[in-house]
């Protein structure tokens, strides 16, 4: 790697990851960040995206990624498959760079993304684990970015990587916050307030906001982040219906 400072640079760093809160993972990635000279902000946005489930974790990577500062650097591991043949990638767009596993995680930003630049990285550190690439390549990668060093990459087209094919909408649960709301991959722009959703065997009408309903209710609107969710007034979605991540849910109109 070396020093590249005619581009612009990241101006923070934030972490994508099904690693969880607890456990020796996150912290050994931040420890390699600053290592190797990032000196700017480095935000845990996520330590539970949907363990071992790149595929729902697209669909709630990809939204996020819109409520963000441009400028921002994505490390994003959700990688079941660490270790296999799946290439290492940076993607680069108008607003951000996203450093992971080319599972599909990226796809859904590249779905909705003109222009965006994507690369197989074609660096490798001296010691390379089969079983944490976030550490050994990921973060490394990431660093340098940051920092602006060069690297040895590889162009890609878009259409060639993992999940190019998946459908704009994804009618599952993809993420279960802590209050036990229930995160689809709908786009809230695809529904209409007259819908209901269709899940465990229940009819679920549209309210605005959580007062609208009686408490104990069950209810779909539209999240901060532009999904469709389903919720509770005073209540846990997730216990009352018992779903999680990967069950279906049905739009009725």
């Amino acid at each position: 790697m070396t020093p590249n400072r005619n581009k612009r640079l990241p101006e923070r760093i934030v972490l994508f990851t099904d690693f969880g809160e607890a456990g020796l993972y996150t912290g050994q990635m931040e420890a390699v960040l600053f290592d190797r000279g990032v000196n700017i902000p480095v935000i845990r946005l996520i330590s539970d995206a949907p363990k071992c489930n790149p595929r729902a974790s697209a669909y709630l990577l990809e939204p996020l990624s819109h409520h963000l500062p441009k400028k921002t650097l994505f490390l994003s591991v959700v990688d079941p498959g660490v270790g296999g043949s799946r290439l290492p990638l940076l993607v680069e767009t108008e607003d951000h760079w996203f450093v992971g596993p080319d599972n599909g995680l990226f796809s859904r930003v590249l779905h909705r993304t003109q222009n965006a630049i994507v690369r197989a990285i074609d660096w490798r550190p001296d010691n390379l684990s089969v079983s944490f690439h976030g550490r050994d390549l990921f973060a490394p990668v990431a660093a340098a970015v940051a920092v602006g060093s060069r690297l040895s990459l590889l162009p890609l087209t878009p259409t060639m990587l993992e999940g190019s094919s998946w459908p704009d909408h994804l009618p599952e649960i993809v993420y279960v916050d802590h209050y036990g709301n229930l995160l689809t991959g709908i786009s809230a722009a695809a529904i209409r307030d007259d819908a209901r959703l269709l899940a465990a065997d229940a009819e679920i009408p549209y309210a605005r906001v959580f007062s609208e309903m009686e408490s104990g209710q069950p209810f779909w609107y539209r999240n901060s982040i532009g999904l469709v969710e389903i919720a509770v007034n005073r209540g846990s979605a997730s216990a009352l219906l018992g779903l999680e991540i990967g069950q279906a849910v049905a739009v009725i109109h």
